[in-house]
């Protein structure tokens, strides 16, 4: 089948999961690891079947999967795919979980249409896939500073200190297929004169409290082999470069968010929430 071993009683070490699947199989995979980490020993044995397009193909599947003891799990949107699996494992009396139809059938009643049920649309490399993958490629380039060419060009601009965890904040903001520059502020050196040129929604200012930066500083020293009483990681320094970086953001007119203990999550989500509402503004 599909030029797989099959599987026999005496390979088994652990209970066995059927996985069938129109698509790649890997949500029904996911479940089945989770469903199999709440027994003591947490194993399992997934034999995936993926890409399955015809009724003969269930066939087939279902009597190899019938010499062993096992149960299948499957994500098939195609109706004719679910009825042929389900009487196939019927006649065989294998447990069968079906994966995707409960939540399908759920959102119709909720959305008040039908579905498209058409196999493998979560994975479909559309407009949207390619836009992310710019915008990390856009993230990478312009990161730190490297090229104010791309502050205009960027959907959002993150300015701050060292250690204010602006490169993080950019990738995740990438995958929400946001284009984001970042720049450093440094006291010894002007900012590009194109942050103030952008609309003020469009820059976000990132800050923390000074006694956090210091351990994180002085923490970042110590990956470096370098002493923690270095410049870098002094509160002397650390105040002055805080308040330089102020003076920088109310020259922006931007939003300031303040990330002591913040994940780079709930960072996110205020920035994008800034974003979207001058963008309806500016609309």
């Amino acid at each position: 089948m599909k030029g797989e071993v099959a599987i026999t009683a005496k390979d088994l070490v652990h209970p066995v999961i059927y996985v069938v699947s129109d698509s790649i199989g890997e949500t029904a995979e996911l479940v089945a690891r989770a469903a199999a980490s709440q027994f003591n020993s947490g194993g399992v044995d997934i034999h995936r079947v993926p890409y399955v397009q015809d009724v003969a193909e269930i066939t087939e599947i279902v009597a190899e999967a019938s010499t062993i003891p096992c149960i299948i799990a499957y994500t098939l949107v195609v109706p004719e795919l679910r009825q042929a699996l389900e009487r196939e494992a019927a006649r065989y009396n294998i447990p069968t979980v079906d994966i995707l139809t409960p939540m399908i059938d759920a959102l119709a009643m909720v959305e008040g249409r039908q579905p498209k049920m058409e196999p493998g649309l979560v994975r479909r490399t559309d407009e949207e896939y390619f836009r992310k993958v710019e915008a990390v490629e856009f993230a990478v380039k312009y990161d730190d500073g490297k090229d104010p060419r791309g502050i205009l060009r960027a959907d959002l601009v993150v300015i701050g200190v060292s250690r204010t965890s602006k490169t993080p904040l950019c990738m995740y903001l990438a995958h929400k297929a946001i284009k984001a520059a970042n720049v450093p502020l440094v006291p010894e050196v002007a900012p590009p004169e194109e942050i103030f040129k952008l609309p003020s929604h469009r820059v976000i200012g990132l800050t923390i409290q000074p006694r956090q930066l210091n351990e994180i500083r002085r923490e970042r020293l110590k990956t470096l082999g370098l002493t923690s009483r270095a410049d870098y990681a002094s509160m002397e320094r650390i105040l002055k470069e805080l308040e330089y970086a102020e003076g920088i953001m109310r020259k922006a007119g931007c939003s300031v968010i303040d990330v002591t203990n913040k994940a780079v999550e709930e960072t996110a989500s205020r920035v994008l929430e800034i974003y979207y509402r001058g963008e309806r503004h500016v609309r």
